[in-house]
Order: structure tokens, then sequence, then C-alpha cells
């Protein structure tokens, strides 16, 4: 069984006093129901499972009156037996409560009341053409935790990786020091394979069963049909084609040199006003991720990002290589990267810094000035370079010796190499991305 970090989570929040109703939003299949079902199991003495989208006839239930007392007696008559109420020890689980937005407006309700703890789980939560509505959105009611697939650090307890090991390479970067040699390879090995795999958890768990990778490019391209699926099965008419084609972009869009996301690459002569509904649906589906372009290099970064100037990376990387072409994971394996390295280790330090729910920014000028990732680490504004190999950071230099004019001190560069120094720019291995998570 796969490790998460929800887990954790779950745990903190029942354990807060006078915990809110909580809803659990993450794209589909980044399992979310697996790990809140687990977790009632493990702490609940009873357990009410409702699942809209498998039974839409839950939904009655609350249709009418959302008084707590009302919703018992309907849930005690509908699943008889398997609904035991019981003050302080009863969980109530509302799975894909997107589809019941009256159940949405009932968590208000279930917080005054008091007696039961209530998780919901969503996955198409607030996107657009999606449903109706709730009633009312109970704000100040509810808590709202977002959810990933797999990040880097779950893949690696899936693979066997342990605290010990992590904990040595948090020290290895605290104190600048380069990681034994023996444990630096085996790194890079599960960073290459993270990079192909992702975080899907079917995914993952067929990785670390099988090794069988043809097994895991079949699950990823049934991921993304499920995905397009979903874009013509719930977005609004008019956006259905649109979707779509923004959709299927993304990898051009990545392989360009001027990695700015730019309408007319998804159709020639196409245009912001016509797709950019389109790419916020893709959002807030929780699929992709926007990498904002920064006027500045200065905290606080979100005041300085421009917004319509972006970037797009898949949440995922696994489900990036897997919309390339064929042979693409073996190729990544071999470390053969050919004209695409930069997008892979841009998307998959892009996947590393959203799982830890970071924002993502750059910072690109006409002048040629160009930082691939900038960042607030240890309370300062950090700039990110992201090499293949070893490239060259004579845009990171320009900035770092004019400290007056772009307000930065510090530099981080991963790449393929050990930890290490070289005038102010700290040299980190990429698989240490997942490590810079002190905001």
């Amino acid at each position: 069984m796969l490790k998460r970090k929800i887990e954790q989570k779950l745990i903190d929040w029942k354990n807060a006093k006078e915990h809110k109703p909580l809803i659990i939003k993450g794209c589909r299949q980044c399992g979310k129901t697996f790990s809140v079902l687990e977790f009632a199991k493990n702490n609940y003495k009873n357990v009410v499972y409702l699942n809209f989208f498998e039974n839409p006839d839950y939904a009655s239930v609350f249709s009418g009156s959302l008084e707590i007392d009302n919703i018992i007696m309907m849930l005690s008559a509908l699943l008889g037996k398997g609904a035991v109420f019981e003050a302080g020890e009863t969980v109530l689980i509302l799975d894909e409560i997107q589809e019941c937005p009256e159940a949405r407006t009932a968590l208000k309700f279930f917080q005054l009341d008091g007696r039961f703890d209530v998780i919901g789980t969503g996955s198409l939560l607030g996107v657009k053409g999606y449903g109706k509505e709730p009633r009312s959105v109970p704000v100040g009611y509810e808590t709202v935790i977002d959810m990933y697939p797999l990040d880097f650090e779950e893949f690696l307890w899936a693979n066997d990786i342990g605290e010990p090991i992590i904990n040595m390479l948090r020290k290895c970067l605290e104190e600048a020091k380069p990681v034994q040699e023996a444990i630096h390879n085996k790194m890079r090995q599960l960073l290459l394979q993270y990079t192909v795999v992702g975080g899907m958890p079917d995914v993952v768990q067929t990785f670390v069963n099988t090794k069988q990778m043809n097994d895991v490019l079949s699950i990823q391209r049934d991921i993304i049909r499920s995905y397009e699926d979903d874009m013509v099965k719930y977005a609004e008419k008019a956006d259905k084609s649109r979707i779509k084609e923004c959709f299927q972009s993304i990898p051009k869009q990545l392989s360009k040199e001027n990695k700015k996301f730019q309408y007319a690459v998804i159709k020639k002569g196409s245009t912001a006003s016509k797709y950019m509904g389109s790419l916020q649906w893709i959002e807030d589906a929780g699929i992709i991720s926007r990498c904002y372009n920064l006027s500045i290099t200065e905290l606080p970064l979100d005041g300085n990002a421009i917004e319509d100037v972006f970037k797009v990376y898949m949440k995922d990387c696994g489900l990036f290589i897997s919309m390339l072409e064929d042979g693409t994971q073996y190729d990544i394996l071999q470390g053969k990267l050919y004209g695409y390295k930069g997008a892979i280790f841009e998307n998959l330090i892009a996947d590393i810094f959203s799982k830890m729910g970071r924002k993502l920014y750059y910072y690109h000028k006409d002048s040629g000035l160009e930082i691939d990732f900038v960042m607030r680490y240890k309370g300062e504004c950090t700039l990110v370079e992201v090499k293949a190999t070893n490239g060259n950071t004579k845009s990171t230099r320009t900035i770092l010796n004019h400290p007056e004019k772009y307000h930065v001190k510090s530099a981080i560069k991963l790449g393929d190499y050990n930890v290490g120094n070289e005038n102010q720019i700290l040299t980190l291995p990429l698989y240490m991305a997942f490590l810079l998570d002190k905001m």
C-alpha cells in the first residue's frame, strides 16, 4: 500500500479542536477516495459512505430539509445497517461531492450541529460547466485541502527509500556537501524513473510491482483519455473542442524555444479571447499548473506576476511524458533526451514544486535575461536554474552581480551533478528539488 502525505493531514485535521467539515480537492485518480476510506476505517467506529457519482439517487437525501436529524433519518432509511450515526464516533464521507451541490451546502449545518465528522472529496469542484452551483457555498464552515498525485518523496517511499536516507540528503543540502557516490547514483536513477512514471497511484503501484514500462504507459494514456472524455462530457458545448485542442497543444507549447504559452500554437489564428476559458477549465480540473512571468525579481512574487504572460506545465510529469511519442520513456531512462531535454526537466521541477504547494514563477526579459523559476526560499527571493547537463548561468550571474537593481542575493542551479558551490550559486542534483520546501 502506498504511503501518502495526506494521511498525516487527515490525522491533524481530526485532532484539531472543533474542526470543520473537510473537502479534499484534486484531479481525477490521484487517490482521494482510497486515502480517505483508509483513514476513516482506522480512526472511526462507524463510517457512512456515499458516492454520488456511482449512485446519483443519494442526492435525493439532500434535496429537501437540510436539518441534520432529517438527513440522518433519510440516510438510515436508505442505507439500513450501513448508516450508524453515533455522536463523536461516526464520519460521513461524501465522495464526488460536486455531483450533489446540496450536500456541499449541508456542510454548514453539519458544522453547526457538531455531532459528526464529514469529509467530502471532489475532482471537478468549481470547474465551469460542471453541474450546478451549490445553493450556498459554506464559506467559513469547511476546510479545503488540495491533494495531488504522489510527489517525488512519496515515490521514494514507494521504492523503499526511507527517512534515514532522506534525512541524510537534507543534511548534505544544509551543509552544502556532496552526497556519497553510491546513493547519488541511486537517486539519479530514481529521479529518471519518477520522470517517466510520475505520481498517479495506479501507475506508481504498477511500476513498483512489475517494473513493466509498457504497462505504465498504457495506464497513463488511459488516464489522459479519461481527462479528454471529461472535457467532452462535462464542458459547456461551445468549449468542448477548444478545451481538448488546448490540452493537446501542451507538448508542442513546451517544445518551443520561447516557452511562453501562445494561443496561436493551439491553432493558427487562435486568440486569447477564444481559448482563455478553455485553458482555465483544464487548470481548474487540476491537470496543469501555470508559471507566471515576473515584472521584477522581488518579493512578494504574487504581487509582481504578469497575469497574461505565463508558461503551462502538466501537474504530473509522467502524464506529460505519456503524451509524447512512443520511445520517449526509453530515451529518458537511458539519459538520451535530445531536443526535449529542457522541456522534460523543467516540467519535472514544476511537478515537484507545485506538489509541495508552491505557486510557480519565472523571469524573462526581451533583453535575453531568462530564469527558469523564481521562488521564495528561506524568506528570500531565490533564482532557480534547471539544466539537463552543465549549462551556462549567464542570466543568473547578471542578476546576482546587480543586487541594487534586481534585489536578489541567492541562486540555485539544479542539474546532473552533485552538491557544490559556484560563486554565490548553490549547485544541487535535480533530485534534491523536493527538499527546497523552506518557504
